[in-house]
């Protein structure tokens, strides 16, 4: 369990006597919900620098949905997030009907599921999966830039493995943005949580850190769900890191700086030049999971060391996670996971709500989660 700390960081613990915790559901419909907000609100700029997020939005980047009066569109990332959970809920019905399921085998089944809805079949030796409520949802059939390995681990039909890899180099952030699901199921052990995301990852990139990034943010979530704070949950993740002598050395250089850095609080908040050089742009698994975490980190406070609002923390972690050049939705949706699946849906401001792409699918995968985790 997550060690438990005073002082520092005070504001971030779960304190049953100032206010109730979060229900389950709240918690499962927060993280998918705020995990899709960060990303739309990532994805429109996505592939800018910050000098042109500058030219378009000023000096202060892009903080909110009124300034984009095209709209924006979700990504990949919460199109595979949602397929996570779709793997995970499939899983569970068996289990909930007395029929064992390799949970990782539903998982695949569902990536191969999503792969389709990109316009990319599988090789005829691949399994051909049945349907499900998902797929019939026309929003999640659009192309929205995904990730090369993500596709190319699952066209090879071949289910990956820690020790049968595809795509061994791989170490892009595709494992990380979608592994928050694994983290709301209750009633697991952590060790488990962190051994189904790590296996999840496999499927589709074989670098240890990528595997290893998933396992930990998952973690991450399933620590904050039970009910830890911020600090202690990814301290506790960090920890975790640091003890695993197979670790990927950058993981856990990345994770520390991450805690070190946010420590200031927003009074010290990194510029995003100083993000980009201290934690990186975010491309690969370890350098997404430690800018996301380091925006919750750092912006938990005000400039009076008193905890945030939760909304007034929402918004601004996920500017700060956004606002870089780099991978701006998968850091923005690991942000806004992280915040979901810490303060519930009481985060979530109903303005963004509004503007955010087919609210009701994603309610309707994290109503089927709730289902069959919490009857």
């Amino acid at each position: 369990m997550p060690p438990a700390h005073a002082g520092k960081f005070t504001c971030m613990s779960n304190d049953p006597g100032t206010s109730a915790a979060p229900s389950p559901k709240s918690r499962i419909h927060g993280c998918l919900l705020a995990g899709a907000l960060g990303d739309s609100l990532g994805y429109a700029i996505e592939f800018d620098s910050i000098a042109a997020i500058r030219s378009r939005f000023g000096v202060d980047g892009l903080r909110d949905f009124a300034a984009l009066d095209g709209g924006t569109h979700f990504s990949d990332d919460t199109q595979m997030t949602l397929y996570t959970a779709d793997g995970l809920v499939e899983a569970l019905e068996w289990a909930n009907s007395g029929v064992g399921a390799d949970a990782n085998a539903c998982v695949w089944l569902a990536y191969l599921r999503w792969l389709d809805t990109q316009g990319v079949s599988a090789p005829e030796h691949a399994p051909r999966p049945q349907p499900r409520w998902i797929d019939r949802q026309p929003v999640l059939r659009h192309r929205r830039a995904p990730g090369n390995a993500c596709l190319s681990g699952l066209a090879t039909g071949e289910m990956g493995t820690v020790y049968r890899p595809v795509n061994p180099d791989s170490k892009g952030c595709g494992t990380v943005m979608r592994s928050a699901p694994f983290g709301l199921i209750p009633h697991i052990p952590a060790d488990s949580v962190y051994k189904l995301s790590a296996d999840a990852a496999s499927l589709t990139h074989g670098h240890p850190s990528a595997r290893q990034s998933a396992g930990v943010f998952s973690l991450l979530i399933h620590w904050l769900v039970q009910g830890q704070g911020l600090l202690d949950a990814a301290e506790a993740a960090a920890a975790h890191v640091r003890s695993d002598p197979d670790a990927a050395p950058e993981l856990s250089e990345r994770l520390s700086a991450a805690l070190r850095l946010a420590g200031g609080g927003a009074n010290s908040l990194l510029s995003p030049e100083e993000l980009v050089r201290e934690l990186g742009e975010g491309w690969v698994a370890e350098e997404a999971l430690a800018v996301g975490l380091y925006a919750v980190l750092a912006t938990a406070a005000g400039g009076t060391r008193e905890p945030q609002p939760p909304m007034k923390h929402f918004k601004e972690a996920i500017a700060l996670a956004i606002n870089h050049s780099g991978d701006s939705d998968s850091t923005g949706s690991i942000a806004g996971n992280i915040l979901g699946a810490y303060y519930g849906e009481e985060c979530l401001p109903s303005d963004w709500l509004e503007a955010l792409e087919a609210p009701e699918v994603i309610r309707g995968v994290a109503d089927q989660l709730v289902s069959v985790t919490t009857a």
